[in-house]
């Protein structure tokens, strides 16, 4: 197999994978779903850390014990949002339907006891194994501007050095006319 081929199928097996990751984000939020990339260890054996979770808005009437959503805990819990299962559903002191939940992970209940006052709620409905990582590297300027910068580069080269072997045959071309020509 030449360098040639091997650089086709390089660059095919490139395309196929930028084109499944922009698929893989773009095409559900098309659809309406949210993405969230799992960062922590707390969903391991469902959710494992990297991958990425997409929810749909329901209605907060509708959660069950059992559903695994995505919200931002009191402030008696971590920073950012939480993805985590619906372990307990009643009723807070004043009436309004709580929540408790609990990573698949972890050995006990999160600590807090919460009520949703949105009457919409993210539910996860599927994930990506770790295509997170792919994400949150995005997110790296210096990344961004390799793989941005790296194939202009290529294509910036390639285009060069097809313009000099061009020059180089018409000046051949060239030099073997006019030796050819009559003085």
């Amino acid at each position: 197999m030449s360098i040639r081929h091997i650089g086709r199928l390089a660059s095919w097996a490139g395309l196929l994978l930028c084109l499944a990751l922009a698929a893989a984000v773009l095409l559900p939020a098309t659809l309406g779903f949210e993405r969230y990339v799992i960062t922590s260890g707390s969903m391991n054996g469902t959710y494992d850390r990297g991958s990425i979770v997409y929810a749909r808005d329901v209605p907060t009437t509708s959660l069950r014990i059992g559903d695994v959503i995505t919200y931002a805990p009191p402030s008696a819990g971590p920073e950012g949002l939480v993805t985590h299962r619906i372990v307990w559903v009643g009723r807070d002191r004043s009436g309004a339907r709580a929540f408790r939940t609990k990573g698949d992970a972890n050995p006990v209940r999160d600590p807090w006891r919460f009520t949703l006052t949105r009457p919409q709620q993210a539910r996860a409905a599927f994930h990506v194994p770790y295509a997170g990582y792919a994400l949150a590297a995005l997110a790296v300027r210096e990344v961004r501007m390799l793989l941005i910068g790296l194939p202009a580069l290529l294509i910036a080269i390639g285009t060069l050095a097809r313009l000099w072997h061009r020059a180089g045959v018409e000046l051949q071309r060239r030099t073997a006319a006019e030796l050819q020509e009559p003085v």
